[in-house]
């Protein structure tokens, strides 16, 4: 076990927490989807407090710090996070399916995925979305300024 995972975990039921503190502002259908996420969060974070708990017995205790950034890519790292920000403008000028794209094909361009996997991605991802929050919850997603 790693003593940086500690900090991980911790984020990762913080996350839960706001997530679900936050659903239960919305309607009580469209709760579903978002409190079933949330459990699943839940539930593989402690598999993984399970699974560093074994490890830690067995292996004893390091501190990871030294594994956090080996490997560490500056400038993927900043063009990918230029990319989140322009994509959350996008999502309210434009709307939300266009600025995903967009994000999806530029980033998946930028680390070199090829263009069939590329395609796949945008598709399923999409359809999933729709089928999701459109189809099943009957939650329409953001438009965008442009498209009011």
């Amino acid at each position: 076990m790693k003593k940086t995972d500690i900090g991980v975990v911790a984020f990762m039921y913080a996350v839960c927490a706001f997530f679900f503190i936050a659903s239960r502002s919305m309607k009580k259908e469209a709760q579903i989807y978002p409190v079933c996420i949330i459990i699943l969060l839940f539930l593989l974070t402690t598999g993984y407090v399970v699974k560093m708990l074994l490890d830690a017995k067995r292996q004893g205790v390091t501190s990871g710090l030294g594994e956090i950034f080996a490997g560490f890519q500056a400038k993927q790292f900043f063009v990918i996070l230029g990319l989140l920000i322009v994509y959350l403008a996008g999502i309210y000028f434009v709307g939300f399916y266009l600025s995903t794209v967009v994000l999806m094909l530029a980033s998946l361009l930028f680390l070199r995925v090829p263009l069939w996997q590329i395609l796949i991605s945008v598709v399923v991802v999409l359809g999933l979305v729709y089928g999701a929050f459109v189809l099943f919850l009957n939650v329409s997603l953001p438009v965008g300024l442009l498209f009011k």
